[in-house]
């Protein structure tokens, strides 16, 4: 079985080995993947996968390696379980050949994988949903499931965190690295709220024409421009890039105008000072986990995963005016792909999804 192998100590260093497929125990599944999707989401994943954890889902075949975490379809095509062989299910993989889980809290839309080192980690993540047992599950959207649905679901909490905050009182949003996938899903979600802030959005020179196509924005600049282009009003800086020195920008310039800087990603990983002191409030990391708990909380169980669901349809259907699917095949194909995301070397427009 072949595997992707990323160095905790420098996330450009990867390289596909080979295991020996682990027997099943009893109650185990073993799991193909068929497809999955490669974006700038998954390099946030390996940049702080010592930090929050995603190293822990997966473990590599030594300390010092990880296994980046993917979202793609799996079939099952082994079982001692009550999990039927054939039966196909959406959720968080390795990116590997195989995976051998051990579902439990099995219902009839979703399972959850109670194998021993998983407990504890973000349940979000841990849970298998049935393809067949989705209530109006769409095929034709399947081969943009893994690619859309964790960032629009991302997208989704964010902006229904900013809303539950009442936008921190602010007149504009500022989103960094707004040609990324979760700030687009952000931002068209964020453009539906009846008097939402207005939506300002920073990107590269080369990306700023895509940006403006997307119709969402009242302003975008570049990141050279934040100093002189920025009006000093209340605002919320949502960073999906983690570039520290673009994030010193917008704080210097905004100062006490800036109600709230919420890190989301890190696109700009390599750009990224931990622990950097600068104007304006500090800036607070944010876990889309633990809103969909205050909204299972707030809502009853469920209500939350069903808007979900139901946004990303809406916007997966409606990708064609900015998004090109990308095909490929095969775990050295990914290996690529991955090395050009982590060194900003994919165009935004482009979404990467590889079969197996």
């Amino acid at each position: 079985m072949q595997v992707f192998e990323i160095s905790k100590g420098d996330i450009t260093s990867a390289q596909l080995i080979d295991v020996a497929p682990a027997p099943l125990a009893a109650g185990e599944v073993r799991l193909h993947l068929q497809h999955f999707a490669l974006t700038a989401n998954n390099v946030t994943y390996a940049a702080t996968g010592g930090v929050i954890g995603y190293w822990d889902f997966f473990p590599g075949s030594e300390d010092a390696q990880g296994r980046l975490p993917v979202w793609g379809i799996a079939e099952v095509i082994e079982s001692v379980g009550e999990i039927p062989v054939g039966e196909r299910v959406f959720g968080f993989f390795p990116m590997a050949e195989e995976l051998v889980a051990m579902p439990g809290r099995i219902r009839d839309t979703a399972w959850t994988d109670t194998a021993p080192h998983r407990k504890g980690l973000p349940p979000v993540y841990n849970e298998y949903f049935r393809l067949a047992g989705i209530p109006g599950h769409e095929p034709a959207l399947e081969d943009r499931m893994g690619l859309l649905y964790p960032l629009y679901a991302t997208s989704y909490v964010l902006a229904d965190f900013l809303f539950d905050h009442a936008w921190y009182g602010a007149e504009q949003i500022v989103v960094g690295s707004a040609s990324s996938k979760t700030a687009i899903g952000f931002m068209q979600l964020v453009a539906e709220y009846e008097n939402a802030p207005a939506l300002i959005g920073l990107t590269s020179p080369g990306n700023r024409d895509f940006v403006e196509a997307l119709g969402v924005c009242a302003d975008v600049l570049t990141y050279d421009a934040v100093a002189e282009g920025l009006s000093a009003r209340a605002s919320v800086y949502v960073d999906m890039s983690g570039n520290t020195q673009v994030r010193r920008a917008v704080h210097t310039t905004l100062d006490e105008s800036l109600a709230h800087s919420c890190a989301v990603g890190l696109s700009h990983w390599d750009k990224f000072e931990q622990g950097a002191e600068m104007p304006g409030p500090q800036a607070q990391f944010f876990f889309a986990p633990a809103q969909v708990k205050k909204r299972r909380e707030d809502w009853g169980p469920g209500v939350v995963e069903g808007r979900i669901m139901e946004a990303w349809r809406r916007l997966a259907r409606d990708h064609t005016g900015w998004l090109t699917l990308r095909e490929h095949s095969g775990l050295p194909a990914a290996a690529e792909i991955y090395r050009d995301l982590a060194q900003g070397r994919a165009a935004p427009a482009d979404g990467h999804i590889v079969t197996l």
